[in-house]
């Protein structure tokens, strides 16, 4: 579909929808709003071009651009759907097509942090009923009859005195000359009357998925297209000194081979050697007989067994810097009727998306061709035309399926190298990642520990936590996704309140993987929790419903506020669901139950497992409740990406971390960092509640409770606490 062309401006804070003739006929709509308050950040973004168009054929068909990259999270689907409801159109007369990257077009092009649904919600309906709204006034200009006695049903306007009808397709071509309407004077559909929101709804590409229809990035075929492979540095940001290019570019079918310098910067171009083959097979054998004299720098020296040490004699001592403090907690702690002190730790661990990264581009006349696969794609073509020089209007990027994400893709560093390679090949390549490659240049979910104390008082109630979180960064400056929140939960709960921080220096990347922050987190505090409780003689979920005390909002939505009345309804309604002490179960058999807030959701857990005598744990089932708001927009996809989070929740507990050598990733395939596989996966029940909150995203926040909830209830099966991640069998031996 071509779309209307316009220069990029500034809008006016009430926006504005606009009509045109489609090539061919029929109707092009585009529309432009101010855009709501940043769904993490609460900050007002300035008023930016919604691209969300819509094409109506003289014969009926609607086709419905979606504007955000898909990562497998359903936005392809779900993005249209709130276009199509309003829009009233029949969803079987609804075609989906990927817009490619466009600033001038549209807004927040990216896929993370869930929020597509709270950022589009409005908008994406705005366009929708806007539509619907000029191709009444198209059917009432025909007729010559009032629009208020037309009504709009499954792509059909209808005058309700008289029983005429016209179909969308025949009103496309006069709907485009109707002045479009403001949004604030447009009536949204009351949710009563939704005919596709809320209905369980296919993903719009699940034919092509299950047939091998090249959808993914790792599928794009261009003329002329050779293929590449990179070899970076083992040791992180190490530079290339020399390498056997000679002897490399005589190998069968090999085109090319060169060395690209690079900077430090994990985000840009790092310094490798890349091979151009005829064939990706011939490219990536040729990368055996690389030989290749590597200056590995500083980070040559770090490694796993080194950071633990540091972390030993941090922990020893107090923190380097104060984070929030409330109170008195030394005080508290000091006068406690009892005492409870742990400290929870855990890994490193890599996103492993089942497509490995990969980039096609093409260099031609200084301009850059682009097909990848990425989650945030606008930073992507930035770094490119930083690192080549060249302007962004040069470069274009098609969105092409995600096979997998869960934030990796929002880092572009693949996508650069293709870009390099393609310019220095002088012909399109297809820049694949190995499996290896994948595992062992990963932006990681950084490790961190926490040593805790609590103090409780003489009726068994929470008086004083305090925390040294020990992370990554230096100079007192967290590593991407190592922070912790000043008021992150359980902050403003307790009165005597104290948490610091100290950073050990490293030189591996690390970024935001899967509901960033909150997967470690919660695993660290609702363990603690659940131990804390156990120590004062408390039920689980009593003691939870007692530090949350009576519904009340603390702190502002959006800016790290949380809603303690949300946090004990979906906390109730899982035990209830889950028959919360109401089970006597076997010998090894427990239970564990775990709540947390992320990304503006909130979920609750309850896991149940049984732990064989050689210590194996196996999940038997799980129970996830979750408040996201007054409206699930794909019931169908909601439920697959709550089970989705569940699964690797429990992977990441089970089987998962990266560790270091000199400098070196040690994991390399699925062989040392196991993903779950569908013969071990359990039952997961999922249920929603809907509350009055504006509907929030769904991609993050069902994962945080599941690891502490399954830790629980190891506990609960065996007695013995699970204090540090992945979970090592041996402990639990009968």
């Amino acid at each position: 579909m071509q779309a209307l062309q316009r220069s990029a401006h500034r809008l006016s804070r009430r926006g504005f929808l606009s009509a045109s003739l489609a090539v061919g006929g029929g109707l092009l709509l585009d529309a432009s709003f101010t855009l709501p308050a940043d769904a993490q950040g609460g900050q007002v973004m300035p008023p930016l071009q919604v691209g969300a168009y819509v094409k109506i054929a003289p014969d009926g068909a609607v086709t419905i651009t979606a504007k955000n990259t898909e990562c497998g999270q359903g936005i392809k689907t779900m993005l249209p759907m709130l276009i199509a409801e309003e829009l009233d159109v029949a969803w079987e007369d609804v075609r989906v097509v990927q817009a490619d990257l466009n600033t001038d077009l549209y807004f927040a092009q990216r896929a993370g942090g869930s929020t597509a649904t709270p950022m589009n919600w409005l908008p994406m309906r705005q366009v929708g009923a806007a539509g619907r709204a000029m191709l009444i006034t198209a059917a009432a200009g025909t007729w010559l009859v009032p629009e208020a006695e037309c009504t709009t049903a499954a792509s059909q306007v209808r005058h309700m005195p008289t029983g005429r009808v016209l179909t969308y397709g025949q009103l496309a071509e006069k709907a485009a000359t109707v002045a479009a309407p403001r949004p604030e004077t447009m009536r949204l559909k009351d949710p009563s009357t939704f005919r596709i929101i809320g209905k369980p709804i296919r993903n719009v590409d699940s034919a092509a998925v299950v047939t091998g229809q090249p959808i993914f990035g790792i599928d794009v075929e261009v003329p002329g297209m050779k293929y590449a492979v990179f070899h970076k540095c083992p040791v992180f940001a190490g530079a290339c000194k020399s390498a056997n290019l000679d002897e490399i570019k005589r190998l069968p079918g090999v085109r090319d081979a060169f060395i690209l310098e690079g900077g430090k910067d994990f985000g840009s171009l790092v310094s490798g050697v890349a091979i151009i083959g005829d064939s990706w097979w011939q490219a990536n054998r040729a990368r055996r007989f690389l030989k290749v004299e590597w200056d590995e720098g500083a980070t040559g020296a770090m490694s796993s067994e080194g950071f633990a040490r540091q972390t030993t004699a941090l922990a020893a001592g107090a923190p380097q810097h104060s984070l929030r403090k409330d109170g008195d907690a030394n005080a508290a702690l000091a006068g406690a009727a009892r005492l409870v002190e742990a400290t929870y730790s855990y890994p490193f661990i890599a996103h492993a998306p089942l497509e490995p990264q990969n980039t096609t581009a093409a260099w031609k006349d200084g301009k850059v061709e682009i097909w990848a696969p990425t989650q945030n794609p606008e930073p992507g073509r930035q770094r490119v035309a930083q690192t080549l020089g060249v302007a962004l209007g040069d470069i274009t990027v098609h969105l092409m399926r995600c096979g997998g994400g869960f934030g990796r893709r929002l880092s572009n560093d693949y996508m650069v190298e293709a870009a390099a390679v393609a310019r220095r090949a002088g012909m399109p390549v297809k820049l694949l990642w190995t499996r290896e490659d994948d595992m062992q240049h990963d932006f990681y979910r950084p490790g961190g520990a926490h040593v805790l104390k609590a103090g409780l008082d003489t009726s068994g109630k929470l008086v004083a936590w305090k925390n040294h979180f020990i992370s990554y960064g230096a100079n007192g400056q967290f590593a991407a996704a190592a922070d912790l929140g000043v008021n992150e939960f359980p902050a403003r709960l307790i009165s005597n309140f104290d948490v610091g921080y100290s950073l050990i220096p490293f030189g591996m990347p690390t970024g935001p993987l899967r509901a960033p922050r909150s997967n470690a987190l919660a695993f660290a505090f609702q363990s603690f929790i659940d131990e804390v409780a156990t120590t004062s003689r408390q039920d689980p979920l009593a003691f939870q419903l007692s530090i949350l005390g009576d519904p009340k909002l603390y702190g502002e939505v959006g800016r790290g506020g949380f809603d303690t009345g949300r946090m004990r309804g979906v906390l109730t309604a899982v035990a209830q669901r889950a028959g919360w002490g109401q089970r006597r179960l076997p010998a090894r058999t427990g239970m564990g139950i775990a709540q947390w807030f992320s990304h503006q959701g909130y979920f609750a857990a309850v896991v149940e497992v049984s732990v064989d005598d050689d210590g194996k744990v196996t999940p038997l089932k799980v129970w996830a409740v979750g408040d996201v708001g007054s409206q699930i927009i794909n019931p169908s996809g909601a439920v697959h990406q709550v089970q989705g989070a569940v699964l690797d929740g429990l992977a990441q507990a089970l089987g998962q971390a990266i560790t270091f050598e000199n400098g070196r990733t040690k994991q390399t395939n699925f062989g040392n960092f196991p993903l779950m596989r569908m013969a071990d996966a359990p039952p997961v029940d999922v249920h929603f509640l809907i509350t009055d909150n504006p509907p929030t995203g769904l991609g993050e926040p069902a994962l945080p409770p599941i690891p502490p909830a399954l830790c629980n209830a190891v506990f609960a099966a065996t007695g013995k606490r699970i204090r540090s991640l992945p979970i090592d069998p041996a402990i639990l031996k009968g």
